[in-house]
Order: structure tokens, then C-alpha cells, then sequence
């Protein structure tokens, strides 16, 4: 599997007229990617399969009308994403739309900001903080969440992330902004437990 932001060269008419061993090859290079962002939007190993699949399935069936407009990448992603987010709306008891809202109608930023220069670099690494934090992405509301995890867990750039989203690359920026600056806010009760001193000298 390649590395996030590492682009792969296939023979996009050999795609396009249905080579099966292209398109395969295709999978292999990114059905890692595909399925680590599902499962980090969905928190569960069974839906992330299902969208990993739904999302190869769609891109088969729409691979002969692709346009080259943008990266196969940040096509699989936009494909990605959007199953995951129609997916968390069909949970939710009253569906809201997918919608993005206005960056000037996102939630407040969090007021509490906390400098992590002071933490033991060994324990901001530790597999009990890992989870943490990926307990507070999860945590994030949708618009921020799929923001930073383009952005600051698969590694696209800030004109992928607006290209798979079909927003603007400072609403890009906002919200990445956002998500980091709500995540620090998030993640302080637990390094207030575990390192109060060195938080504290930390703060600002």
C-alpha cells in the first residue's frame, strides 16, 4: 500500500475499458486508506468493511465517466467519505442533512488551550493516549471530524481535503483549525489526571 499523499500512476484507459487487473491493483493500492478513514469515521470493523466495499463497488461502476479532474485518490476519498457520512445520517434517530454548514455557523471554539511542550514526549505516544485521542476525534462534530482526518491522519493536502469535500480551501483551513484547537480541549481532562503539574506549567 502506498503512503498517504504518495500518488500511484495507472493506466487510466486500461480502467476505463474494464481491465480487471488494473482496477485490482487499484483496490490493493488504496483499500488500506479507504478502510482506516471509514473506520476511524465509524468506530466499527463491520461498517468500515461495508463502505470500503460500497466504495469499490461505485467507483466500477463510475470509473468509465471519470474525468481525470482530479487525483484517483481524492476521487476514491470523495466516493469514501460521502458513503460514511450518509451512513452516520441513516443512525441518526432524526436524520439531518450531510450538508456543510456555513465555517460562520460552526460551533464555538473551544476557550481552554493547553501547550503540550511540557509532556513526556513518550507518553503523548503511549497506545492508552492513542485511544484516548481517538476517542475525541470521535467526538468531533462530523464537519471537523472528516476535516482533520483527511487532513491530519491521511495526509492530503489542504486542496485534496477541498476537492474531496467540495468546500473551499479556507473553509479547509477553518475547520482543521477548529477540530485541532476542539481536540487540545478535549484531550486536557486526560493529561490533567495523568500529568497535572506539567499541564499546568503548560497552560497559557
Amino acid at each position: 500500500m502506498n503512503e498517504p499523499g504518495v500518488q500511484q500512476e495507472f493506466d487510466l484507459s486500461a480502467l476505463q475499458s474494464g481491465d480487471r487487473a488494473e482496477f485490482a491493483r487499484l483496490v490493493e493500492t488504496y483499500s488500506g486508506q479507504i478502510y482506516r478513514l471509514a473506520m476511524k469515521m465509524l468506530q466499527n470493523p463491520q461498517d468500515a468493511e461495508d463502505i470500503l466495499q460500497e466504495t469499490f463497488i461505485k467507483a466500477h461502476r463510475a470509473i468509465a465517466s471519470f474525468e481525470g479532474r482530479s487525483s484517483l485518490s481524492t476521487w476514491l476519498y470523495r466516493i469514501a467519505t460521502n458513503e460514511a457520512l450518509m451512513f452516520l445520517r441513516r443512525q441518526q434517530p432524526d436524520p439531518v442533512s450531510v450538508e456543510q454548514p456555513a465555517d460562520g455557523e460552526e460551533e464555538q471554539d473551544p476557550l481552554q488551550i493547553i501547550d503540550w511542550c511540557c509532556l513526556p514526549e513518550g507518553e503523548l505516544m503511549s497506545a492508552e493516549a492513542r485511544a484516548n485521542l481517538d476517542a475525541s476525534i470521535e467526538q468531533l462534530p462530523e464537519t471537523l471530524r472528516v476535516v482533520f482526518l483527511l487532513r491530519d491522519i491521511e495526509g492530503l493536502s489542504t486542496r485534496e481535503t477541498a476537492d474531496v469535500l467540495d468546500i473551499t480551501e479556507t473553509a479547509v483551513k477553518t475547520r482543521l483549525s477548529r477540530a485541532r484547537l476542539r481536540l487540545r480541549e478535549l484531550l486536557s481532562r486526560y493529561y490533567r489526571e495523568h500529568f497535572p503539574l506539567e499541564v499546568k506549567r503548560g497552560e497559557r
